[in-house]
């Protein structure tokens, strides 16, 4: 049973301790700098997660809240988060929008959870950088992100919300945290600072040093001086012969659609070492071929979003801030990491396959937000349960992701399929089976919270729903044997495991 309550409430994630209804809204009188910065006495901690514990008999509470530890949001293509930042304990989700997101529809509430706890997390976890900076260097860049903001807002905002800046902050905040390793980059808050001035245009003066021969603006791409060594930046730095500007996507007649292809910010994927999983590789610098390339695939991808399932278009653009090229050999299709909240990674392919990608990623990204506010399970991350779509063993966490994403991707062949796309019924009903061949595992965990049994179930409800638009003939019976054939080829490669690939 879905409950319906009054308006979530949660406290200003500045720390002021006011509770205000909505957890999805931010507070517009405050600028983002302001609130980053102040007040220092909330550092991301760690320590084990808390949750609402393991799942009771009881029925499902009204609305669900609770912190989040460093077991954070994972995908099968991510890594844990070392941060937990506190004022993400303070958001409260109800029912109606827990169920909402549960279905993986498209809806105004979920997407403004989604777009809220990024912000939030990333706020608390640049306030975590200025903590622990040393020296006054960091004061003085944050000093100009401030004078910026005062002149342009929406530009300073995007800025430290872009993709790739949370990767910065995250590798920055763990190396100031481990003396003994490399040696944090906090030049690059200079390059935030400058990136974020240039767009609000106003007048400054400062000196950066580049990094090999370049200097990357954050959301603006990146500068090439004639000469080594410190570079005296101005506001008219931008306008010099040798900027060479990120690229951005074609632009569709989607509200809130401005979607970069980043090829050229050195944060635009962790390293390998910072949880950026083994095959997934950024590409290096695109020639203008490969920008074409993507220019029309992408427009390719995205015409038929918009025509197939439109809903997903619009939250597409609400959610996607940049994509990132993978490079040749990468083994996936697509990949998605908290780290960079907004982003995917994604190869360059064929329109009807970077559709489903993005319908995929967005998922993940979608339940890697809600993750990092509730807790959804209490499981380790053993690799123990049969996932159909891959051939590896997963964790909870892992195949509580792929089921969700691959409910949506059925969900988007199933209206594929209906405005006559060719091949559309057979993937809607492959993946179909896939998921709901797991599905039964994962409501009868008994480490899933009161909060993940509710979300589960919405996930069983959104699935059970297909059956009022069937594919035509016994399209669905041939994948379930299908389905049933490489289950048994499983468990016989993994005889030990064979209990977890039961339905």
């Amino acid at each position: 049973m879905t409950h319906r309550t009054e308006a979530s409430r949660r406290t200003d994630p500045a720390g002021s301790g006011t509770a205000r209804p909505d957890a999805a809204r931010s507070d517009p009188a405050r600028s983002d700098v302001s609130r980053a910065e102040a007040p220092r006495d909330a550092a991301p901690r760690t320590g084990p997660a808390r949750g609402d514990g393991p799942r009771r008999a009881a029925g499902v509470p009204a609305q669900h809240s609770g912190p989040t530890g460093p077991t954070g949001p994972t995908s099968p293509t991510s890594h844990t988060s070392p941060t937990a930042p506190p004022d993400l304990a303070r958001f409260a989700v109800s029912s109606h929008t827990l169920r909402a997101l549960a279905s993986t529809e498209p809806s105004a509430e979920g997407t403004r959870l989604v777009r809220d706890v990024r912000r939030s997390k990333r706020l608390v976890l640049l306030r975590a950088v200025l903590d622990a900076a040393p020296g006054d260097e960091a004061a003085e860049r944050w000093a100009l992100l401030e004078e910026a903001e005062r002149q342009d807002p929406d530009a300073v905002r995007d800025v430290l919300h872009y993709p790739a800046t949370g990767v910065w902050a995250e590798e920055t905040l763990r190396r100031l945290h481990a003396p003994d390793g490399p040696a944090p980059d906090l030049g690059h808050l200079g390059a935030l600072a400058v990136a974020a001035a240039l767009r609000a245009g106003i007048s400054f003066k400062t000196t950066l040093r580049p990094v090999h021969g370049r200097l990357v603006l954050p959301t603006l791409g990146l500068l090439r001086p004639d000469r080594p060594g410190p570079l005296a930046l101005t506001e008219r730095s931008w306008d010099a012969a040798d900027a060479l500007p990120l690229h951005a996507l074609p632009l569709h007649a989607l509200p809130g659609g401005r979607t970069a292809l980043d090829d050229l910010d050195p944060y635009r994927a962790p390293a390998p070492d910072d949880g950026r999983p083994a095959g997934v590789r950024p590409a290096r610098r695109l020639t203008p071929k490969g920008h074409k390339r993507w220019d029309i695939q992408w427009s390719g991808a995205l015409t038929l979003l918009e025509r197939y399932d439109s809903t997903r278009a619009e939250e597409t653009a609400h959610l996607l801030r940049s994509v990132v090229p993978l490079a040749g050999g990468s083994r996936s299709s697509g990949a998605t990491l908290p780290a960079a909240a907004g982003s995917v990674l994604a190869r360059a392919q064929a329109p009807p396959a970077l559709a489903a990608t993005l319908v995929h990623e967005v998922q993940h990204g979608k339940l890697a937000a809600l993750a990092d506010v509730l807790t959804l399970h209490t499981a380790d991350r053993t690799p123990r349960h049969w996932a159909p779509w891959r051939s590896d063993p997963r964790p909870l966490e892992g195949l509580l992701h792929g089921a969700y994403a691959h409910l949506a991707l059925a969900g988007y062949w199933q209206r594929a399929a209906l405005y006559g796309a060719r091949g559309a019924w057979a993937q809607h009903a492959r993946i179909r089976a896939q998921v709901a061949a797991v599905l039964p595992a994962l409501r009868a965990h008994p480490q899933l919270t009161l909060t993940g049994s509710e979300f589960v179930e919405g996930m069983t409800i959104a699935e059970r729903a297909m059956d009022e638009l069937p594919p035509p003939g016994d399209q669905h019976a041939t994948a379930r044997r299908t389905l049933e054939r490489e289950r048994r080829a499983w468990c016989e490669a993994h005889p030990e495991l064979a209990a977890f690939a039961e339905g």
